[in-house]
């Protein structure tokens, strides 16, 4: 007999001996598309129940996850955690748990996606394998849909319910000699707003700019990044900005002798940086999800409602990841991380070609890639371009150049840069398949951007 999530989440909480508990059950359904060399490869649908159980005893907690369909699964689990939180030490991030009531919807039954999700897409794909196979270019790429609904319960009485859809694309052009590769990818949240037909005309364009290659040596140049680089780069400069690292001084966020920069100017006025549960085609679960603490969430917060945030306003640092134990600490309001972020620039209108089309001599990307850390402290970067780095000249591309390893700060970029386009979608090529996929970002034009090296890369 199929166990219903809510079962779950009650079973749970009942059979748990410590003195409170929390679980938060996932059940998930996920559809995919790949494709290789103007043919589809695979497909499927998948479905999943993840549980994890957080149990509270004494002045300490601890989480224990897995996948679990029945009440015996689940009652592992729950032994499992209260027998860890018995043993565990006080709680640096200790709070009250969130109380509350039953959410209306908490009894529906699970969101679903199916293969069906793409049955326009599919349609349109088959056109452009037979196009590319006759214009000489070769296809790879996939599409991923999944609906996620989250049953959240706490002894408290709490019960919170959420329905997430996430969906994004990729897909890579390269020529019949292999000399050449173009990619795009995005968002979307239901794929009716996906076209395969403009995927393939947008390579076929970019191949078509990599018709003539130009060499170039590393330096600093007058440099476009769309929303998808841009994404790459902001997504790194939130996940640093948690307000105990700050106090540590181990920030760019952090103030030199102590303290936290809250307040001050840290880029260029008229940018804002800010996320938003409601954001129009970025919606994300409007309460805190965590199944384990860190230095930016604690699981003493789950249920917490979020509310729009700003991080940065008009260039001013306005607030950074906390827990209601660091906001405590620092006197600053209780801002749990948001699954969505949004830049926005005052006055920016365009897309990135509208930035390019503007430059005398200068770089037009497409995305970045293998992002590490280099400085915490200036938040510098280090990556490499990829598949697609193209020559300005006079407002017109005329080639595509070399790939470069690249050395920046998304910060400093946000001091540094000369031009701003309107804030559209932009799906990470490093982080968005996996991780964080719900962005909105501009275009952004930076005039001397620190390409630090040739990367041999394709």
């Amino acid at each position: 007999m199929t166990v219903r999530p809510q079962q779950l989440v009650d079973h749970a909480l009942e059979t748990s001996t410590s003195d409170a508990c929390v679980v938060i059950v996932e059940d998930s359904t996920s559809a995919n598309l790949r494709w290789a060399n103007n043919t589809l490869t695979t497909n499927g649908v998948m479905r999943s129940t993840d549980v994890t159980v957080i149990a509270f005893a004494g002045g300490g907690n601890a989480s224990v996850s897995g996948t679990a369909a029945t009440t015996a699964q689940v009652a592992a689990l729950v032994e499992a955690a209260d027998r860890a939180a018995a043993l565990a030490g006080e709680a640096e991030d200790r709070a009250e748990l969130v109380g509350g009531v039953a959410a209306a919807d908490f009894d529906d039954a699970p969101a679903e996606t199916s293969i069906a999700v793409f049955d326009e897409v599919a349609a349109q794909l088959g056109e452009e394998f037979r196009r590319a196979e006759a214009e000489q270019r070769i296809l790879y790429g996939f599409v991923f849909h999944e609906v996620t609904t989250t049953y959240l319960g706490s002894s408290t009485g709490l019960r919170l319910r959420h329905v997430q859809p996430t969906g994004h694309y990729g897909c890579t052009g390269k020529d019949a000699a292999l000399t050449a590769s173009a990619w795009l990818g995005g968002t979307t949240r239901d794929f009716r707003d996906v076209s395969a037909t403009r995927m393939a005309d947008d390579l076929a364009t970019r191949l078509g700019w990599a018709a003539r290659r130009v060499d170039l040596p590393a330096g600093r140049y007058d440099t476009v990044l769309p929303p998808t680089a841009v994404a790459d780069l902001m997504i790194d400069a939130y996940w640093s900005a948690g307000a105990r690292t700050a106090a540590d001084g181990q920030s760019v966020f952090s103030r030199p002798g102590g303290g936290i920069r809250f307040g001050e100017q840290v880029v260029s006025p008229g940018v804002g940086l800010r996320s938003d549960p409601s954001y129009a085609g970025q919606e994300c679960a409007p309460f805190v999800l965590a199944g384990a603490s860190s230095d930016r969430s604690s699981v003493y917060d789950n249920g917490l409602a979020l509310a729009p945030t700003a991080w940065i306003d008009d260039g001013r640092l306005a607030a950074l990841l906390q827990t209601r134990r660091t906001a405590a600490e620092t006197d600053q309001p209780t801002t749990p991380p948001i699954d969505n972020l949004v830049l926005e620039v005052d006055g920016g209108t365009g897309s990135d070609l509208d930035l390019a089309a503007g430059m005398d001599d200068g770089l037009l990307l497409t995305c970045l890639w293998y992002i590490r850390e280099v400085d915490p402290q200036t938040m510098l970067l280090t990556g490499l371009t990829r598949d697609g780095v193209y020559r300005v000249e006079g407002g017109e591309i005329v080639g595509a150049v070399n790939n470069f390893r690249w050395n920046e700060s998304p910060v400093d970029l946000l001091r540094r840069f000369s031009h701003a386009g309107e804030t559209r979608p932009g799906f990470s090529r490093e982080w968005g398949e996996d991780m964080f996929s719900r962005t909105a970002m501009p275009a952004l034009r930076v005039p001397d951007f620190n390409m630090s090296s040739v990367s041999q890369a394709l």
